[in-house]
C-alpha cells in the first residue's frame, strides 16, 4: 500500500507539479485543465483513464464542456501519496500534447 507523503518528501513532490494546488479541507491536490473544446477535453480524459487504469489509481474528476477538474488523493492511504504525484505528472504530460 502507498504511504502518505509528509514533511520534506511532500514539499519536494508538490514543488515538481505545475499548476496543482492543495485541496482545501482534504489531503489531496487539484487542478483545472481547460482545453480548446469538448473533443480535446474528452480525449484528455480518455488518455488519462488508460494510464490511471494501468496504475490501478483512479482520479476524481468533473467535466463540463472544455473543462476538466481533477482531484487526486489515495483513499487507501488516507491522503496524498507518490501515486497521486505520478498520475498528476502523467496528466500534465498528456495535456501539454
Amino acid at each position: 500500500m502507498a504511504q502518505k507523503l509528509t514533511g520534506d518528501a511532500r514539499k519536494s513532490a508538490l514543488a515538481r507539479l505545475n499548476g496543482w494546488s492543495e485541496t482545501a479541507g482534504r489531503d489531496a491536490i487539484t487542478k483545472k485543465f481547460v482545453f480548446k473544446d469538448f473533443n480535446q477535453a474528452f480525449g484528455f480524459m480518455t488518455r488519462a483513464a488508460l494510464i490511471a487504469e494501468k496504475m490501478d489509481h483512479h482520479p476524481e474528476w468533473f467535466n463540463v464542456y472544455k473543462m476538466v477538474e481533477v482531484t487526486l488523493s489515495t483513499h487507501d492511504a488516507g491522503g496524498l501519496t507518490d501515486l497521486d504525484v505520478k498520475l498528476a505528472e502523467a496528466m500534465d504530460k498528456i495535456a501539454s500534447g
